[in-house]
């Protein structure tokens, strides 16, 4: 008896186990839908059923192996913990040269490279594709034989009134030859344009110098106390994140540093050790400056960056109405959508997402979408730009007088007679900026661990540009500990409102160029791709402009920002 019952509480295990197997399997099943398809020609469905595509989708095979977008690392290591890949799934451009160039006219020239309309035809419909063939040469006019070159494209029309422009997706085919297909969202005429923002050659410095040269930005530690007789004693010394790649160590030996751990973070910040005050007396942080550290060669592949390519036959592309009936079937506005590539376009400074319906606010509705909100912004100078943006879009918004310092804050704006309050401030060490007090850089977990949420509060960050000078298991780390802060927000306060701002295009040295934020955009999105929260797509917006390249863009393109924000706080 006892036997047949253990059999058969043997057999409801196992049918509990396979039942659990089952459900689980179908979560993953239906969480793998949710995530983004990327393709170089429609990485979304809708973009066919909104703009009438008649273009077919290229196999998978290929979209998963030479997708920018994705990993291109033969190896995946997914921690379900933190929900980040290794690092080796944001190393982009994996290919590198096949020797080491012995002259820089072995790298990559812009005046001989070229690119090339594809099967050009005389006219094109709304919503058809334009692919792009581009052919890299060296200053010896000979072909490149492996990729790694750092492109960017975009599709345009500077002719009044249209003002257009949308972004392309490069793909390196890995033998010096690049592919970048362009969806055609707007009825007129269109230029491609390709910019070489680094070759091969020059990105593999840009590496080489994010893992050994950390110091190659330093900062500045102010400490003062009292003197002996009286007088204010001040010192000056230099400090830097805690890391055996940023120098400080090599000052001194034992006790040669005063070091800081954030109790919360954990995050450690080194500094000299000043020679009469103690460790407990620093108030105050600044950028300390720059070394030199490229060799004559280095500096001279870095200098050719930024350049446009020439077209094999320079054609203006019109591109006439679909002949097809489409209506428009974007979702409203709300966290968890994912971003398409292209993710939008311009047309008369007016940018058109894809992500969903957006609005464009006029002042007046702008201050009924803000009423009763309490709007905590955190991140750096172009967060900032969205606080000082909408403190002049609505005269009812009042800014305090904190008597701080602008550039980092906080800065505070409240509106009574609506209720709303609105707050920015930079994020926590490191930051580049002028002399300001160590207590008013606070790291965005903790921020965001110190609010309650709910309907009426919205939280908008952004990280980036200030980690461009060290290894990127710095910049992930820190991401992790927002990630599991906004988590834990989300669960305690589900109606919150989260949005992230991707880093913008605009640099282009070994300080803090676009392929190093291009790096860390990637390593942001993929941590935050299912956490519930909107990664408001700015890369695509600055890169795609037909503006110069600013990493303080001007305010047409801020203006479109914060239409997208603002719609996903007030979707109707």
């Amino acid at each position: 008896m006892i036997e047949v019952h253990r059999k058969t509480m043997l057999f409801l295990g196992m049918c509990l186990g396979i039942l659990c197997y089952l459900i689980y399997y179908s979560y993953l099943e239906s969480k793998m839908k949710e995530l983004p398809q990327y393709s170089f020609l429609f990485p979304h469905f809708k973009l066919v059923k909104l703009l009438a595509t008649n273009a077919s989708t290229p196999p998978a095979e290929k979209v998963s192996k030479n997708s920018s977008m994705e990993s291109d690392s033969p190896k995946s290591s997914f921690n379900p913990a933190s929900g980040i890949h290794s690092q080796s799934d944001f190393k982009s451009q994996q290919a590198r040269p096949e020797e080491l160039i012995t002259n820089v006219s072995m790298s990559t020239s812009p005046a001989n490279s070229r690119f090339i309309i594809q099967n050009l035809k005389d006219g094109y419909q709304i919503g058809e594709e334009l692919c792009v063939s581009i052919h890299a040469r060296d200053f010896n006019n000979k072909s490149k034989r492996y990729g790694g070159d750092f492109f960017q494209a975009k599709l345009f029309s500077t002719k009044n009134p249209q003002k257009a422009s949308v972004f392309g997706e490069v793909m390196d085919l890995s033998n010096g030859s690049y592919s970048v297909c362009f969806l055609l969202p707007w009825v007129g005429q269109a230029e491609v344009a390709v910019r070489l923002i680094h070759s091969s050659e020059a990105v593999e410095v840009l590496k080489r110098h994010r893992e050994t040269d950390s110091d190659r930005v330093y900062f500045n530690g102010y400490f003062e106390g009292p003197a002996p007789d009286g007088a204010r004693l001040r010192e000056t010394v230099k400090c830097n994140v805690k890391s055996d790649k940023n120098g400080l160590e090599r000052m001194g030996t034992g006790d040669c540093c005063c070091e800081y751990k954030d109790s919360r973070t954990g995050e450690e910040w080194r500094c000299q050790r000043p020679k009469i005050l103690p460790c407990s007396a620093r108030v105050y942080h600044s950028m300390g400056g720059s070394k030199d550290i490229l060799t004559e060669k280095e500096a001279i592949l870095l200098t050719k960056a930024n350049q446009n390519i020439n077209p094999g036959e320079k054609r203006i592309i019109n591109i006439a109405p679909s002949k097809r009936n489409v209506t428009d079937e974007r979702k409203k506005c709300r966290p968890g959508l994912h971003t398409p590539v292209p993710s939008g376009f311009y047309l008369d400074d007016v940018w058109t997402s894809f992500v969903c319906s957006t609005r464009h606010f006029t002042p007046g509705i702008t201050t009924q979408c803000l009423k009763d909100k309490e709007i905590y912004m955190i991140g750096d100078s172009t967060m900032r730009q969205w606080f000082d943006f909408l403190i002049k879009t609505v005269p009812t918004l009042k800014q305090m007088n904190l008597h701080i310092s602008y550039q980092t804050g906080p800065l505070l704006a409240v509106d009574v007679e609506n209720n709303i309050f609105l707050n920015w401030r930079a994020h926590g060490l490191p930051i580049r900026c002028y002399k300001t007090e160590i207590a008013n850089l606070h790291y965005i977990s903790n921020e965001i661990e110190d609010l309650a949420g709910g309907p009426h509060t919205v939280i908008a960050f952004n990280l980036g540009v200030h980690f461009t000078t060290f290894p990127s298991e710095i910049f992930t780390r820190r991401v992790l500990r927002i990630r599991k802060a906004v988590l834990d927000l989300l669960q305690r306060a589900p109606e919150t409102t989260v949005i992230i701002k991707t880093v913008n295009t605009g640099f282009k040295d070994v300080i803090a160029s676009d392929w190093y934020c291009l790096q860390l955009d990637r390593i942001l999105r993929q941590a935050f791709q299912d956490v519930g929260v909107y990664i408001l797509d700015v890369w695509q917006m600055t890169s795609c402009h037909y503006n110069q390249d600013n990493i303080h863009p001007g305010p047409v393109i801020i203006k479109n920002e914060i239409d997208i924000f603002l719609s996903f706080m007030c979707p109707d």
